[in-house]
């Protein structure tokens, strides 16, 4: 059996990027044959590859692929990203194409089933075809480019593409409140600029906040091991998510994570058991507070959070799930 895995903006670091590798390797050790194609190139093909199966990554944006198709897939997988939920879905200049993709696939993947509540909340219709499968995630290798903190400081870390969704330039205001209350706090940002205006912002604050925040720009994911190896404290920030590959690394390797209370980030740390969820800056700063000052509480965050991952999302176990899928559909 041969799958094509069609994402957008592939050959940058993002997200989606991160996914489809993962399972695309996941599925070759089933002896399931891969290609990926990125949907979102300045001159994409106008077929895809020959394949018993076409999986699709983001709703809205296959589908903008998908109607320019010289040969349409009879069949194809659509998995929901958290912007086809937050944005996409609602937007009214893209709901019908979002809605469209959704309808026309022949089954719906989504990571949690808050997720699913809420996309048959609003195309009901495809009740009969929704899929729940957590994502899966592997454990990194430190890559021999380590990367070092500063001796004596509490490095948070927040890995995150530079846009609007990903509230960068709030996690830089909280974290200069932390930091003017102890010195020794560290922020390292990591990820590509995705949207220019939004990182003209976030280079204003870096450079103004130099002293004990630094942007380490886009990093290769195999060197990602390092960094998680390196900080004390996982950070996402963002407004919505789908269900954060970055977070289920970080807790794979025992770090302890702070994240917003967004769907995506919700179905993986359960409040103060594997991980803390924050509402509002307020909790953020006492959270945040109290994983610094305490290393017992850290050390038993981490490994409850590293237990979690291997019991809940195991990339093999998703793999296998989604073949379960593929081998319905054909």
């Amino acid at each position: 059996m041969k799958i094509v895995l069609a994402t957008p903006n592939y050959h940058q670091q993002r997200g989606n990027t991160v996914t489809v590798r993962r399972i695309s390797k996941a599925l070759q050790k089933l002896n399931i044959e891969t290609d990926i194609v990125s949907i979102t190139e300045e001159k994409p093909p106008k077929d895809f590859p020959a394949a018993d199966l076409i999986h699709g990554f983001h709703a809205y944006r296959f589908y903008q692929y998908y109607k320019q198709m010289d040969e349409k897939p009879e069949t194809y997988v659509i998995t929901v990203t958290g912007t086809d939920l937050s944005h996409y879905l609602y937007e009214e200049s893209t709901r019908t194409d979002t809605i469209a993709s959704l309808t026309g696939a022949r089954a719906v993947h989504v990571f949690n089933e808050e997720a699913k509540i809420t996309l048959l909340e609003e195309v009901p219709d495809i009740a009969g075809k929704v899929h729940v499968i957590p994502q899966g995630t592997d454990e990194f290798p430190v890559s021999g480019d380590n990367y070092e903190k500063e001796p004596g400081t509490t490095l948070f870390v927040l890995p995150a593409g530079i846009r609007k969704v990903k509230n960068v330039p709030a996690a830089i205001n909280m974290m200069k409140k932390l930091y003017t209350e102890y010195p020794t706090t560290r922020l390292a940002l990591v990820g590509p600029v995705l949207e220019e205006e939004e990182g003209n912002e976030v280079e204003q604050l870096v450079a103004k906040n130099n002293h004990w925040v630094s942007y380490l720009g886009q990093i290769d994911h195999e060197k990602m091991g390092s960094i998680y190896q390196a900080a004390d404290v996982l950070l996402n920030t963002s407004i919505a998510e789908g269900q954060p590959s970055a977070i289920l690394e970080a807790m794979a390797a025992g770090l302890p994570v702070l994240v917003s209370d967004n769907q995506g980030n919700r179905s993986i740390v359960i409040d103060g058991e594997n991980g803390f969820v924050y509402h509002d800056e307020n909790e953020f700063l006492a959270y945040a507070e109290k994983i610094m000052n305490n290393y017992n509480l850290r050390q038993s965050i981490g490994h409850a959070a590293s237990r979690y991952i291997s019991e809940h999302h195991s990339s093999q176990q998703e793999a296998k799930k989604l073949l379960g899928i593929y081998k319905q559909l054909t």
